[in-house]
């Protein structure tokens, strides 16, 4: 693998209010994009509020791309319909694994560093990156674009391959 970093974990949570798209309802899932991987999660059949908890992993090699998240309605006898998206940097999640590297020895529950929801990001609330039992997490509601309605829930946790990231 070429000049692998580490590895992102995403806990695809939930989603929340998402759009109809079959006639009463939608059988979605959610595909995680960054560079040239991707990852699915599995169909939630008739579900505008599902609870995946599936976790994703992404090597990370270049930590300027973006991971991009997207939403489709699973159709059995045409095209899946798009249900949204949303794209996020993980450099906020990179800054706090250095500042946790030369900081060291941080109390449970320690928050790193705050990221503010903008029209930079589609954060929909402010997503906080916490030492939590011995890793570095960050919880974040993202909203979705391009859509009607509806938002998604993840968790990332950095998983370190080396002794020390030299991000």
């Amino acid at each position: 693998m070429e000049n692998m970093l580490g590895l992102l974990r995403l806990h695809v949570i939930r989603g929340v209010n998402l759009a109809i798209r079959d006639s009463h309802s939608s059988d979605p899932y959610v595909i995680v994009r960054m560079g040239k991987q991707n990852l699915r999660t599995r169909v939630m059949k008739k579900n505008l509020n599902p609870e995946w908890n599936e976790d994703l992993t992404l090597s990370v090699t270049d930590p300027t791309l973006p991971v991009k998240i997207m939403v489709y309605d699973r159709d059995w006898f045409s095209r899946d319909d798009k249900m949204g998206e949303a794209v996020f940097n993980i450099d906020p999640f990179l800054e706090a694994i250095r500042i946790q590297n030369q900081l060291g020895g941080l109390p449970d529950g320690t928050v790193i560093m705050k990221v503010q929801a903008s029209r930079q990001n589609c954060l929909s609330e402010e997503s906080k990156i916490v030492w939590h039992k011995g890793k570095i997490v960050q919880n974040m509601f993202l909203r979705l674009q391009n859509v009607e309605r509806g938002e998604v829930e993840l968790q990332l946790e950095w998983i370190d391959v080396s002794d020390h990231i030299s991000i």
